[in-house]
């Protein structure tokens, strides 16, 4: 590969930019905006005071100022006028413009403050870049084309871009990763540690993986890393049965990885924490304490200082969960936390986020039936939830998404509504709750997918984002890397602060008038001349102004086309929703009239219980009589035998007496 050592000496970009500011002035104190008015034609301090604007907050995107403020006004122009100039080549034309008004300034700045003079995020991710041949590179700018993508130089610090450099900021690109890289798979688990991305895991076509794989992200190479696994140790309570898994956390802890839970063939009752050394090269099962939460996957697990929250998931039964367990990991003890508030619905496949080590943030998931786009807040000191309005353009309902923090930027990536994959990549204000859109990808690519993984490292000094894997229909193990700008946290600021600085009012030494005709001549002109001798080519500004305008027209008319469709599907469900209706009110007159039926026939068979009551009454009476009837007779039968007993008795006495007597025995 060849490259070039670069041309000057001194300090790196972004570095080499703060230091000029601080030279000319810009670095917010009244008397350096002073100096730098009285240093530079206005013009110049107008250009000057945009390129700034532009390289620490990004495009313009405030209200135009009023006509009655021409100061303001021209500020505004000179800022709006460098459109969607990138934040590197801003502070280079800055520095190329300082270098021509004052060749001499750098050894003068060296000789006193060249820290940046302006605190926002880029400053901290920027360093110089370091390779192992010895050489160092420059910033390069990016052009696509239809055909290719070009390399174009800028500044005097002349590079040639390794193929694998990303350079391009809030746009995918997929560089090259030799080696062996893993089999298709998704809901697998990766992390981070010194530089290299370890994937382990998942699922591919219905079966589980156990397999361990490496990506070095300094060359991007895939290799794999031969395991072995301890039987028996003082940390395990049994010898070590490890099973493939998917749906599980992986975490990085020092110099070991923790994989935590997940779906497995033969689940267990309870959670195991799995345990990978990188020294030894050997997995084993960590013994906790306390009551562990019941086994499940699809949960989340967010490290928040030496403890590690598990909310939600779903079990071996395909239930779907909503509590909220801790594993504090310095002593390996399982808390079950009673909390207040509403949580939640039971979902898994969800993201979840910490914010100031104190903050629980829980993003969308899925249910056995939908997909949600909620966002819910829990406080880790007082346990409470509470669910907050979110701002700007909130996400579309997904689950199987995945995120990553960079500062109090909470980036999302991926999922989907079992229908279509999510192809923005959206981007949290946790300090804000506001959301705004990063890039989009188009087609049936892989990162719009379900069940990928995201994790966040670095790169020639700049934060980068990695994902890996996913389901869309097929399974992928593509890599897919972003480079953030960090400017979403930037806007959020200024929209609550003054758009331009008052201290840049020094300007005002100039007449107003002045300094419109001049801005309006000169600068558009200079900003082209140095647009082209940096870049070497022929765009102006103005070209990329009508192309702005032609793109932002084609996208109106596509919103246009998509709103038309939106109000005429919701014509179609007002109706749907009016026959809906219509059909109800029908049921449940329908329904009215059978309770209605219903409680007559009700009423008839509790009339004819009643009369069955009574019969049955009579029946009894009537039984009852027939047996007094029997006795009777039966008594009957018993006298009249008794009667005729006795008259034969009187009979058979009365002729021995008689007899005796000496009477004769009557005549027959």
């Amino acid at each position: 590969m060849a490259h070039m050592v670069r041309a000057s000496s001194g300090l790196a970009y972004p570095e080499r930019f703060y230091a000029a500011a601080s030279y000319v002035g810009l670095d917010g104190s009244q008397s350096s905006v002073k100096q730098l008015s009285s240093k530079f034609s206005n013009d110049t301090s107008l250009l000057l005071y945009a390129l700034h604007q532009q390289a620490t907050l990004g495009p313009c995107n405030i209200p135009k100022p009023s006509a009655w403020n021409p100061v303001e006004q021209s500020k505004w122009k000179s800022w709006q006028g460098l459109g969607t100039m990138l934040s590197i080549e801003a502070m280079r034309l800055f520095v190329k413009i300082l270098e021509k008004e004052d060749p001499g300034w750098y050894p003068r700045a060296s000789n006193s403050v060249l820290e940046p003079a302006v605190d926002v995020q880029i400053n901290s991710t920027k360093a110089e870049p370091s390779f192992e041949s010895g050489a160092s590179f420059g910033e390069t700018k990016t052009i696509s084309t239809e055909d290719e993508r070009l390399t174009v130089t800028q500044d005097k610090d002349v590079v040639l871009e390794d193929p694998n450099t990303v350079s391009v900021y809030n746009k995918w690109t997929a560089p090259r990763t030799p080696g062996q890289p893993p089999k298709a798979r998704y809901e697998h688990g990766a992390a981070v540690i010194q530089d290299k991305m370890y994937v382990y895991g998942g699922n591919h076509n219905g079966r589980y993986l156990g397999d361990l794989h490496v990506l070095d992200l300094k060359n991007w190479t895939w290799s794999r890393v031969e395991t072995k696994v301890v039987t028996e140790s003082q940390e395990t309570s049994s010898p070590a049965k490890l099973t493939h898994c998917a749906g599980h956390s992986l975490i990085p802890w020092e110099s070991k990885l923790l994989s935590v839970g997940g779906h497995t063939k033969d689940p267990s009752e309870f959670m195991i924490v799995k345990e990978f050394d990188l020294l030894s090269c050997s997995w084993s099962i960590l013994k906790t304490h306390g009551k562990p939460p019941i086994s499940r996957g699809g949960q989340s697990a967010t490290l928040v200082g030496k403890s590690l929250v598990i909310f939600g998931g779903q079990d071996g039964k395909k239930s779907l969960l909503n509590d909220l367990h801790i594993l504090h990991l310095d002593t390996m003890t399982w808390d079950e936390m009673d909390v207040v508030g509403s949580p939640p619905t039971p979902r898994s496949d969800h993201a979840a986020a910490v914010h100031a080590e104190r903050y629980l943030l829980i993003f969308g998931g899925g249910s056995h039936t939908t997909c949600f786009d909620d966002l819910h807040v829990l406080d880790l000191q007082t346990m409470e939830w509470s669910r907050h309005t979110q701002q700007g353009e909130a996400p579309t309902p997904r689950a199987g998404h995945a995120g990553v923090t960079i500062g109090e930027n909470w980036y999302i990536v991926g999922g989907g509504d079992n229908k279509t994959g999510a192809s923005k990549t959206v981007v949290l204000n946790m300090s804000t709750l506001a959301w705004s859109v990063v890039t989009s990808v188009q087609g049936h690519v892989p990162l719009a997918s379900e069940g990928l993984s995201l994790v966040v490292s670095s790169y020639n000094g700049e934060d980068i984002v990695v994902a890996f894997g996913g389901y869309n229909g097929h399974y992928n193990n593509k890599v897919n890397v972003l480079k953030p700008s960090h400017k979403s946290s930037l806007k959020s600021k200024i929209m609550g602060a003054s758009a331009v600085p008052d201290s840049f009012s020094a300007v005002n030494n100039a007449t107003t008038r002045d300094i419109e005709s001049e801005i309006e001549v000169s600068q558009e002109g200079k900003v082209r001349e140095i647009v082209m001798d940096n870049v070497n080519s022929r765009l102006k500004v103005e070209g990329k102004a009508e192309r702005i305008i032609t793109t932002l027209e084609s996208e109106k008319e596509e919103v246009g086309a998509s709103l038309n469709k939106e109000k005429i599907q919701t014509l179609q469900l007002k109706e749907e929703l009016a026959e809906i209706d219509t059909r109800n009110t029908e049921l449940y007159k329908e329904l009215q009239s059978v309770r209605n039926q219903l409680a007559v026939e009700q009423s008839r068979c509790l009339n004819l219980e009643v009369e069955v009551a009574e019969l049955r009454q009579k029946l009894q009476t009537m039984e009852t009589l027939q047996k007094e009837l029997e006795l009777l007779q039966r008594q009957r039968a018993v006298a009249s035998e008794q009667v005729a007993a006795m008259n034969a008795k009187r009979q058979s006495s009365g002729g021995v007496w008689g007899w005796l007597a000496g009477t004769p025995p009557p005549k027959t």
